[in-house]
């Protein structure tokens, strides 16, 4: 389906890209700020989505709060792996740690299925 990525570091969100193709995504927006993000699922909202937590200055957890209200399965990618501290709302939702593995990855991408 629809995917979408949030994800400041441009290599990391290429790599993130190419693998969630590989996976057979129909089609992927990759956006690297809050507002980037937000636009992209007014715009189209998506099927599921993977979130990097930690976007320079800003976090991703109002993309999440709204990924939420829309009922979209998502879960979060971090460099930082368990170590980030979440709202406990958001203490169930699957994280992947980076960099990103084609196992690592269908291995998230079930957890979401289950969610």
């Amino acid at each position: 389906g629809h995917v979408l990525i949030v994800e400041d570091n441009l290599l990391v969100a290429m790599d993130a890209e190419s693998l969630i193709s590989d996976l057979g995504a129909e089609t992927i927006d990759v956006a690297a700020s809050v507002a980037a993000a937000i636009d992209a699922i007014e715009r189209r909202t998506p099927d599921l989505a993977i979130l990097d937590i930690n976007l320079g200055t800003e976090s991703s957890l109002p993309v999440a709060a709204r990924l939420t209200e829309l009922g979209v399965p998502f879960g979060f990618a971090s460099g930082y792996g368990d170590r980030v501290a979440l709202p406990a709302a958001y203490n169930a939702v699957p994280r992947v740690s980076k960099p990103l593995s084609m196992d690592s990855l269908r291995r998230f991408l079930a957890a979401l299925d289950e969610g």
